[in-house]
């Protein structure tokens, strides 16, 4: 075992570990969406308590663009961890997640505009837009509402936000709208890498514990 006072250079991404640990024992307990939402909250508002722990591979977008960083995928695919990072000026689609899903905002902040569908094809604005800062969590489900549009709130840096979904959302058939006809499309998100974080190489802290 490491110890628990470990210093956080040996073991960075101990945070994110230790979430997957316990999301992983969550949805091996339920599958009840009400429960999973609630329990995984109190989770990740720990997760985004500090940033330090998310690699700079993952934490870094263009300006104008968004990227969707897959950190972990449960084996059975009932959860994945992913870091959304927002560009200056960056701005998604209209989309839904067709899964349950909690977003929290780990560094800068976040405009969300919230939709509904509004007949067989279409969708409309429900609400103002409302600002996630850090720390702020929401979440989206086709029972909680799930459509929304998310840009960066911030005009000179990146934002980033930490999200767990109930699904591989990569690979999620999922619905978005033709900013040009206003129609919704189908459309499959995947990833922006095709690598993850290396979460079990611990072996410079467990040396550094053994000295």
């Amino acid at each position: 075992m490491i110890p628990a006072n470990t210093p956080p250079a040996l073991d960075p991404l101990h945070p994110l570990r230790e979430f997957i640990v316990d999301m992983t024992r969550l949805v091996s307990q339920t599958d009840s969406e009400p429960e999973l939402l609630a329990q995984a909250r109190p989770l990740l508002a720990r997760l985004l308590a500090r940033a330090d722990w998310l690699p700079d591979a993952y934490a870094h977008a263009e300006p104008g663009v968004y990227r969707q960083y897959l950190l972990y995928c449960d084996p059975l695919e009932r959860f994945s961890v992913v870091s959304f990072v927002w560009g200056p000026g960056a701005l998604t689609p209209v989309h839904d997640h067709m899964v349950w899903g909690l977003i929290g905002v780990l560094k800068g902040a976040e405009v969300c505009c919230e939709f509904e569908p509004d007949g067989p094809d279409r969708v409309r604005a429900t609400t103002t837009d409302h600002v996630l800062r850090q720390g702020m969590i929401e979440a989206v489900s086709p029972t909680v509402g799930d459509w929304h549009q998310v840009r960066n709130a911030l005009s000179d840096i990146d934002s980033v936000s930490i999200h767990v979904y109930g699904a591989n959302i990569g690979s999620v058939r999922r619905h978005r709208v033709d900013p040009s006809t206003g129609r919704v499309l189908d459309f499959v998100s995947g990833y922006s890498a095709d690598h993850l974080p290396n979460l079990w190489d611990r072996s410079a802290a467990v040396q550094a514990a053994s000295i």
